[in-house]
Parts: structure tokens; C-alpha cells; sequence
């Protein structure tokens, strides 16, 4: 079976990223939690489209519930499809642009604060590994 043909036989998740900055120009990670597929790995914080949710309200949705900020103003940025063993997800990274609030990490959840340019250096998961580029020429275009 070709690879095309076992990427339809995967169920596909829907899910949305932030690429959210603090006044420093880092970019925000999240720590999977114990018990969650990949846990302990890093990601971009944000989580899975509900069905009839747009991806802006879903992003809107999961900063809120996981970070406790509100998103005011944020934009697509990058899609992507990646393949784990037993899924396949549809990611799109937004950019957000303003925000309330403070994030902090709410029920448990571990973030930290990472420049761009160091993002390789973490444990990211494979699906959001090609967003690293592209917020890398994002905060070198900021610095030009």
C-alpha cells in the first residue's frame, strides 16, 4: 500500500496552534501533560477544532481554556498534514498578534518562553517541527 493510501486510512484530528510572543520576542511552548498522546513532549499551545468550530474560534477557545488569556487579534500563518503511526493531523499555526491577559499554565500545564531561534534545541513534537522555520524568518523579519 503506498504511503498516500495509509495517510487516508488514518483518522484525522483537526487542530489548531499559537504562536504567541511574550515583549521579547519568545515564542511560547507547551509541555504535553501525563496521559495525553506524545506526553512530556513540547508543542505550540492550542488543541482540537470542535466540529462546526471555525479555526479561529477554536484557537480563541483553547488559549482560553488552557492558558486563561483572550485572544483579540491573531492570523493564519502555516498549514501542514503529518502522519503519526496511528493518526493523522491537520495542523494550522496562527500567529497571534494581541492578546489579555498573562498565560499561565492552568490545570497543571507546563509552558516556557523559548526565542525562535532556539526552538530546535526542544523536544517539539514531529507535527509542529516545520512551524520552527517559518516563526525563525517570522523574528528575523521583526529584527530587520
Amino acid at each position: 500500500m503506498s504511503s498516500d493510501a495509509a495517510a487516508r486510512l488514518l483518522p484525522t484530528i483537526r487542530v489548531v496552534a499559537a504562536a504567541l510572543y511574550d515583549r521579547e520576542g519568545r515564542v511560547l511552548i507547551t509541555e504535553r501533560p501525563p496521559g495525553k498522546h506524545l506526553a512530556g513532549r513540547w508543542e505550540f499551545p492550542g488543541g482540537k477544532i470542535d466540529a462546526g468550530e471555525t479555526e479561529e474560534a477554536a484557537l480563541a477557545r483553547e488559549l482560553a481554556e488552557e492558558l486563561g488569556i483572550t485572544m483579540r487579534r491573531a492570523r493564519a500563518l502555516a498549514r501542514l498534514a503529518h502522519d503519526y503511526d496511528d493518526r493523522r493531523i491537520d495542523i494550522s499555526l496562527w500567529v497571534v498578534e494581541e492578546y489579555g491577559g498573562e498565560p499561565a499554565g492552568l490545570d497543571g500545564l507546563r509552558l516556557k518562553w523559548v526565542s525562535p531561534a532556539h526552538l530546535h534545541h526542544e523536544d517539539m513534537l514531529k507535527a509542529d517541527v516545520p512551524f520552527i522555520a517559518a516563526l525563525q524568518r517570522l523574528y528575523n523579519e521583526r529584527l530587520s
